[in-house]
């Protein structure tokens, strides 16, 4: 005669502490990501969206750290709220282009696409754009790439 089996017990406190919580997608993540950058740009904090969402500053950052996954409808709202299109949240997302990139220009974009959601970044963008002359535009970054040149090799720019 077979014994019946036993159901499980319910997961202590500790048992559960043990699992390990799951990482977030990294379309979710950047998503989120691009959601905080947008946001940034308009000098938006997270409670001022959660409330014209209905929802906390705290669900704000969980979809921006790409904990909570963010559905259609809700990212069709943020999309009219910070006036950009929903596809802006999926620019350059890991696995939805079906060109191919190397590891390096992927690694690229996403340091650029780091520092532009920075507070730094921002601030630099801003300040950039309000500068109406072209050609001053042009010096202005003539003068970043050397800086950023001689920071690579400070000694051998020093004999040019």
């Amino acid at each position: 005669m077979v014994a019946p089996q036993r159901l499980q017990r319910p997961r202590s406190p500790t048992e559960k502490a043990a699992i390990p919580k799951k990482a977030p997608n990294p379309v979710d993540k950047h998503v989120g990501s691009r959601v905080r950058m947008r946001r940034k740009m308009l000098a938006m904090s997270q409670g001022k969206l959660g409330r014209a969402l209905g929802l906390t500053f705290q669900q704000i950052q969980k979809y921006e750290k790409g904990a909570n996954r963010i559905g259609g409808s809700r990212l069709q709202q943020i999309s009219q709220i910070l006036q950009v299109p929903v596809a802006f949240f999926f620019e350059d997302a890991p696995g939805g282009s079906a060109t191919s990139k190397s590891d390096e220009s992927a690694l690229s974009l996403a340091h650029v696409d780091d520092f532009v959601s920075s507070s730094d970044g921002l601030r630099l963008i801003a300040a950039f754009t309000r500068i109406k002359r072209a050609t001053l535009r042009r010096r202005i970054t003539s003068l970043v790439q050397e800086m950023a040149d001689w920071n690579q090799d400070p000694v051998g720019s020093l004999k040019k």
